[in-house]
C-alpha cells in the first residue's frame, strides 16, 4: 500500500498549480469572464457542465499553466468532484483556488488506489498527485479513512487462495497488536456444539482453512458496548446447491462484510472513541466435500433454534446468526452486521445502493441521514413481519431460506432478526462492494460501501 500521506500535504504556500472550481448553474457566466485563451482551451476540450468536466489553462509560459473543473455545487463538495483530477493530471502539486477541498480529500486519495498484488512491477508508473489542505483536522481523518479503504479493498480482490479464514484471523489478530486489543478464536471442530450453524457451513472446507470465530474486544468495559459483525465468507461456491459458474466468479468478494467490519473496527480504535468494541467476524468457505452439509440437514443453532437447511446456497445468515447470539450475550446497545448476503438486494436496488434493515426507527433516521451527508448511499428496507411464515418449516422451528423468488432480502433479513439482540438497536446492512467499472475514485473491483455513513453515525454518539 503507497505511504499515503504523499498524496495530501498541509499547505505551506509551496509551488503549487492552481485547480478553479466552478459551479455548473454559473459555468457560462464564468466562462463569459475569462480571457480568449482560456475560452478557446475550454472549448477545444470540451468542458461542460457534464460530470467531471475538466480542462488545462495556460498560462503566461508553457509551463505556467491551471485546472478547471465543473462540479455540481461549489458550497457543498462531495467526496467524488476532484477524483477524476486525481486520476488524469500530471504528476505533481495542486492546490484548490479559494477554498478548502474537505470531503474531496476522501475522492483523491482513493483514485489513486491501485491492486497490483499479482501484476509485475511496472517501473513507468506515473508518480503521485499531491493535494493541499490548510486544514490538518481534515487532512488526518480522510488520511485514516482512506488508509482502512485501501485495506478493506485489499482483502476484498485478493483470489480467496491468499485470504482463507486463517488471514482473516490474521488480519484481526494484527489488529488486536497495533491498538491493544484482546483476540479470541473458536475454530474446527470446537464450534461444533456452541455454534451448530457456523460448524455445519464450514467443515467440508478442510485442513488449513477451517471455519472459526473471530472475536475481537477493545475498550473500557465501563462505556457504551457496541458490536460490529461481518459476514466472512472466503469463497462460496454455494455448497451442494452448487453456483453456476457465472455466479461463482466474484465470489472472492463474499467476505466482503469482514472487510467492512475490519475497517470500521480499526477506525473506532484508531479514534479511541469511548465504548467497549465487541467486533465478530465468523469466517468459512462453502466448500464441496463428502463433509458438505446437505439439503434437508437440522442444524442447532447457538440460540438454540433448530434450522433447517433448505438451501446450503443461503450460508451467510447462518453463519451471522450464530454469531449475532454471541454478541447478544453480552448485551450491546448497538450492533451492526454487514454481509454481501442476497442477489435480491441487488435486483431491488443495484450496486451503488446498498440495502438497510434496522428494528429502530431512530437508528434508522441516523443512518439514512449520514448516508446522505456522505454521498455513501443506503435505502432502508422493511422487515416485514407477514413474511416470517415463508420461514417455517415442517420438522423445524424454521428454515434458512424461503422458497420462491420474491422478498428474498426481506426474508433474509427477517432470518437474521431472529437471532439479533431484542434490546439493542440492531442494523443489517446488505452490501455489494463491488464496482463493476471504474468511476472517478471507485476503480473496477472492490468498494467500500456503508462504510462512512456507519463511522459518521458512531463518531457522533460517542465522540462527544
Amino acid at each position: 500500500m503507497p505511504d499515503l500521506s504523499t498524496l495530501i500535504q498541509p499547505d505551506r504556500g509551496q509551488p503549487a498549480r492552481t485547480i478553479h472550481l466552478i459551479d455548473a448553474k454559473g459555468f457560462d457566466a464564468w466562462l463569459a469572464t475569462q480571457p480568449p485563451r482560456h475560452r478557446t482551451a475550454a472549448q477545444a476540450q470540451k468542458l461542460s457542465t457534464s460530470a467531471f468536466s475538466s480542462a488545462i489553462l495556460p498560462g503566461d509560459g508553457a509551463e505556467d499553466w491551471s485546472v478547471a473543473t465543473v462540479v455540481a455545487n461549489v458550497e457543498r463538495l462531495t467526496p467524488w468532484c476532484l477524483a477524476k483530477l486525481a486520476e488524469t493530471l500530471p504528476e505533481g502539486t495542486y492546490r484548490v483556488d479559494g477554498r478548502e477541498p474537505g470531503r474531496a480529500l476522501h475522492g483523491w486519495l482513493t483514485a489513486q488506489y491501485k491492486f497490483d498484488r499479482y501484476k509485475k512491477k511496472d517501473d513507468k508508473a506515473q508518480g503521485p498527485r499531491v493535494l493541499l489542505t490548510g486544514d490538518p483536522a481534515k487532512m488526518e481523518e480522510a488520511l485514516r479513512l482512506a488508509n482502512v479503504t485501501f485495506k478493506l479493498r485489499d482483502r476484498i480482490n485478493t483470489g480467496a487462495n491468499d485470504m482463507g479464514p486463517a488471514d482473516l484471523e490474521a488480519a484481526a489478530a494484527e489488529l488486536a497488536r497495533e491498538y491493544g486489543a484482546t483476540l479470541s478464536v473458536v475454530k474446527g471442530k470446537e464450534l461444533e456444539k456452541g455454534y451448530g450453524m457456523l460448524w455445519a457451513v464450514g467443515k467440508a472446507a478442510g485442513e488449513g482453512r477451517e471455519p472459526r470465530l473471530i472475536e475481537l474486544e477493545w475498550g473500557n468495559p465501563a462505556h457504551p458496548r457496541i458490536a460490529i459483525i461481518g459476514k466472512g465468507v472466503v469463497f462460496d461456491s454455494g455448497g451442494l446447491d452448487i453456483k453456476p459458474a457465472a455466479g461463482m466468479r466474484l465470489m472472492k468478494k463474499d467476505m466482503g462484510g469482514a472487510a467492512h467490519a475490519l475497517a470500521l473496527a480499526e477506525l473506532v480504535m484508531q479514534h479511541r472513541l469511548p465504548v467497549r468494541l465487541h467486533m465478530l467476524v465468523p469466517a468459512v468457505e462453502n466448500s464441496i466435500s463428502g463433509e458438505a452439509f446437505r439439503p434437508g440437514d437440522v442444524m442447532i443453532s447457538r440460540k438454540g433454534l433448530s434450522v433447517e437447511n433448505s438451501n446450503t446456497d443461503a450460508e451467510g445468515r447462518l453463519i451471522l446468526g450464530d454469531a449475532l447470539t454471541k454478541a447478544g450475550e453480552s448485551n450491546p446497545e448497538l450492533v451492526f452486521d454487514f454481509a454481501t448476503l442476497t442477489g435480491a438486494a441487488r435486483v431491488a436496488l443495484g450496486a451503488d445502493l446498498q440495502a438497510l434493515f434496522t428494528n429502530d426507527d431512530t437508528l434508522a433516521t441516523e443512518l439514512l441521514a449520514a448516508a446522505e451527508t456522505e454521498t455513501d448511499p443506503m435505502w432502508r428496507m422493511p422487515l416485514y413481519e407477514p413474511y416470517k411464515d415463508a420461514l417455517k418449516s415442517d420438522v423445524a422451528d424454521l428454515v434458512n431460506a424461503a422458497e420462491g423468488p420474491f422478498g428474498g432480502a426481506i426474508t433474509a433479513a427477517l432470518f437474521l432478526k431472529e437471532f439479533a439482540p431484542d434490546k439493542a438497536q440492531w442494523a443489517h446492512l446488505d452490501i455489494f462492494c463491488w464496482n463493476g467499472a471504474s468511476k472517478p475514485g471507485r476503480p473496477k473491483g472492490a468498494e467500500a460501501v456503508s462504510l462512512r455513513a456507519t463511522w459518521k453515525v458512531l463518531k457522533d454518539r460517542y465522540a462527544g
